[in-house]
């Protein structure tokens, strides 16, 4: 209810500043043009609520300057539509500029022409689009923290579950999970890079709307941990490929094996939490430290290169984790790089 209250909101204000502004009677387009673009864009940055207004306002002037000419129907909206999307597609616009150009120039097809060509539409979308900018990016901006915080919960839920699955598919010696495991793995990478868009999307809200900026230390821890869950990320692919490499061998895996990469992903979303309980950053260092060092002594008993392989990247996830706990937790520069065993042995 309250994105339907700011839209209603900003279609009256729109009203009422279009009357103050250009002395009409009836400015019935800054009010659509409001609706529009704010309607359609609550929740993304100022660059779409731009191609929106840019839309909606070179449509109404395109079908403005023919609809004199072929008058109002059917037939002529949609020769406007023709003509206000070539004209966006030959100015650059994207999809959505282009789709808005269309609309609006269904509205004028579809209304009565009056007097002809009157710039008075054009202008009244042109307030209209900008009091929709206000209330979007100034006046009501979206929350950074939530938008980022959801999307960052995603690679957490993913990365978790995807840590259980290698576990459970060691612990069963099926290579098939682990394949499986495998491309939930790869997958991982597309929800890295959605947290990167809403940082993205984001940053205006946190810079220059005043009711967003208390949102920008949540958003910078989010922001300087990011690059460590990535590693976190990749680690726990090459991980699934190593554990698919050994299980495709036949040998069993030990269990201390099977309990660290369990372990790793219960730190995991220990660490999700850690972003709202900072003290549960303790918690995340000691799962991952101590399934470190639970599998240490697999590696330097030798003899099998692909169990030895699995060891390493349990010990460096754990290292990527240890990391993203350290930020998460609030630290305002990233940890000392030290070397993983230095960092594991401590």
């Amino acid at each position: 209810m309250w994105p339907i209250a700011q839209t209603a909101a900003a279609a009256v204000a729109a009203w009422y500043l279009a009357l103050l502004l250009l002395d009409g009677d009836q400015p019935v387009f800054a009010p659509i043009a409001a609706v529009i673009a704010l309607g359609a864009t609550h929740g993304h940055r100022g660059q779409r609520v731009f191609e929106l207004v840019g839309g909606v306002i070179l449509g109404i002037a395109v079908a403005d300057l023919i609809v004199h000419a072929i008058g109002t129907g059917p037939w002529q909206a949609g020769v406007m539509v023709v003509l206000a999307m070539t004209a966006a597609v030959a100015m650059g616009g994207r999809e959505l500029l282009v789709s808005e150009a269309a609309v609006s120039a269904i509205i004028i097809a579809t209304l009565d022409p009056g007097g002809g060509i009157s710039p008075d539409r054009f202008f009244e979308a042109l307030i209209g689009g900008g009091v929709a900018l206000f209330c979007a990016v100034l006046l009501f901006p979206p929350d950074p923290a939530l938008q980022v915080g959801r999307a960052l919960n995603t690679v957490f839920a993913e990365l978790g579950r995807t840590l259980g699955d290698i576990a459970r598919a060691l612990e069963d010696g099926d290579a098939g999970a682990a394949e499986r495991a495998l491309t939930a793995a790869r997958q991982l990478d597309d929800h890295i890079g959605g947290v990167r868009r809403e940082l993205n999307e984001v940053s205006e809200a946190t810079r220059f709307a005043p009711p967003r900026r208390a949102a920008r230390g949540q958003v910078g821890r989010y922001e300087r941990s990011l690059p460590q869950l990535d590693f976190a990320v990749r680690d726990t692919r090459v991980l699934a490929r190593n554990a698919l490499r050994y299980l495709r061998g036949g040998s069993p895996a030990p269990p201390e094996l099977v309990a660290a990469v369990a372990a790793l992903g219960d730190a995991v979303w220990e660490l999700a939490g850690s972003y709202d309980d900072e003290g549960r950053e303790r918690e995340v260092r000691r799962m991952a430290l101590e399934a470190a060092g639970s599998v240490t002594g697999l590696a330097a008993e030798g003899g099998d290169l692909r169990l030895t392989e699995i060891v390493m990247q349990v010990r460096s996830l754990a290292v990527d984790l240890v990391r993203a706990a350290d930020l998460a937790a609030g630290a305002v520069d990233e940890p000392p790089e030290r070397p993983t065993d230095e960092l594991l042995s401590a």
